[in-house]
């Protein structure tokens, strides 16, 4: 321990912070939103009436929690320019690009984890509701949108949380098509200084107070939400 130096942290910390945890945060946030409305409507078709539909559904949430998001994010930045090549004809792969393809990656495979949340969130809701606001004359549409989801939303808070915390810890991932995240920008600068032991710790050290201070959040969600009940 006595030959680390961590000297080389400080004047790495605007790149560390400034381009490496902007793009962490910039995924998670991005990828988090989207995957929650697409999980939302997925959990909305698993809970259709029509078999087809709830079937497809199902099928889709199997498949992405079946495989690992490692293998997903190289299927999209590797396998997708050339698919879309032999679709549109071209000659040339389709440029799909590094952040996009992470971006669509971690949506398509969150949103089934957002899914089955949000799946569980609608149940917890009383039956009771869906048939008042129907006596009241909403549609079946207005009366998931304006009731249901709201107090599902509130039920599953810690989950939803729970989950973009392990977003946030899964961007680290991004490496494998050469973006430069929170982990990569260390990393690189690690390697810059030979200090990478150093620069890990650091690392560690930073996604150890954001989770801790985020799961602290989500006990006092829970509370509430459990009080509100």
């Amino acid at each position: 321990m006595g030959s680390l130096d961590f000297s080389a942290i400080l004047p790495g910390l605007p790149y560390l912070f400034g381009t490496g945890m902007v793009l962490t945060l910039g995924l998670t946030g991005l990828a988090g939103a989207l995957g929650l409305v697409l999980g939302t409507l997925l959990a909305m078709m698993r809970l259709s009436a029509s078999r087809p539909v709830a079937m497809i559904a199902g099928a889709y949430v199997n498949l992405m929690r079946s495989v690992p998001l490692l293998l997903i994010i190289f299927w999209f930045y590797f396998l997708v320019p050339y698919l879309g090549a032999w679709v549109l004809q071209s000659p040339r792969p389709v440029q799909v690009g590094a952040f996009n393809s992470a971006i669509i990656s971690f949506t398509l495979f969150e949103a089934a984890y957002f899914c089955e949340i949000m799946r569980a969130g609608i149940l917890s809701v009383s039956s009771g509701q869906m048939s008042a606001g129907m006596a009241l004359g909403l549609t079946y549409r207005q009366t998931m949108t304006n009731v249901i989801l709201p107090q599902a939303l509130r039920n599953m808070g810690p989950s939803l949380i729970t989950r973009l915390i392990t977003l946030f810890q899964d961007t680290a991932l991004v490496y494998v098509v050469a973006l430069t995240d929170f982990l990569g920008a260390a990393t690189k600068i690690g390697q810059r200084d030979g200090r990478l032991t150093e620069m890990y710790l650091f690392v560690a050290a930073v996604y150890l107070i954001v989770c801790f201070s985020a799961s602290q959040l989500v006990k006092r969600l829970d509370r509430r939400t459990a009080a509100a009940r």
